[in-house]
């Protein structure tokens, strides 16, 4: 795994073998409710309100004044949590190449992931009911990307054995199917170079329409 410069990297750092089969970036939105969690703060701060109100001793006029500085705090931190997510996503960079995954991330200090096809030993697709969903992908033994260095573009919750992943892709079934593809292609020309028996990596894609508790919900 290397870090990789974007200038030399496309085009001038791929083959003439090498096509280019999709790119994008997270939609924000998405990308705002489940990787920054904007309506579980939302959430936090309607309860904290609630609370500072119902700790007023029947004053009204304390319970309003309380509530609305709760309030504007929240709508305060929802805007900012809101503005880094079209941020991240306007900073953000998927390509999908027939040989890799390249990840160009970061705000501020952009950082360049290449990650060969050789590298990958499955890839999972979460989509959500409005059609995006992330695309984690599982590396292979001895390959490591810190979960600090990729976030908000890991795993959720992924700790112990980060997954680089591909997140609040819209139309995520549609490039699920073109990494898939380009997995199992690139599995049998290196099948077929070698000339024997090897062992092929697989596109392990299990495409639902909802995901568990780990990942949001819809």
């Amino acid at each position: 795994m290397k870090l990789v410069n974007l200038d030399k990297l496309l085009p001038a750092d791929i083959p003439a073998d090498e096509q280019v089969l999709w790119h994008g970036r997270p939609d924000w939105v998405s990308l705002a409710r489940r990787a920054f969690r904007v309506e579980l703060v939302a959430v936090y701060f309607g309860l904290v309100a609630l609370w500072n109100a119902a700790m007023s001793d029947g004053d009204w006029f304390m319970a309003a004044t309380s509530g609305a500085k709760t309030l504007a705090l929240g709508a305060l931190a929802v805007a900012l949590l809101g503005f880094l997510a079209w941020l991240s996503a306007r900073t953000t960079l998927y390509v999908i190449t027939s040989r890799r995954v390249i990840m160009k991330i970061g705000i501020a200090l952009p950082i360049f992931f290449n990650i060969p096809f050789t590298d990958v030993a499955s890839a999972a697709v979460h989509a959500f009911r409005d059609g995006a969903g992330d695309i984690p992908l599982s590396l292979t033994q001895g390959r490591r990307i810190a979960y600090l260095h990729l976030w908000p573009h890991a795993r959720p919750f992924g700790f112990s054995k980060p997954e680089p992943a591909l997140r609040s892709i819209a139309s995520v079934a549609a490039v699920a199917d073109t990494l898939s593809a380009a997995l199992m292609a690139e599995a049998r020309r290196r099948q077929r170079a070698a000339g024997a028996s090897v062992a092929t990596i697989v596109a392990n894609v299990d495409q639902t329409a909802n995901v568990g508790a780990a990942y949001a919900r819809g």
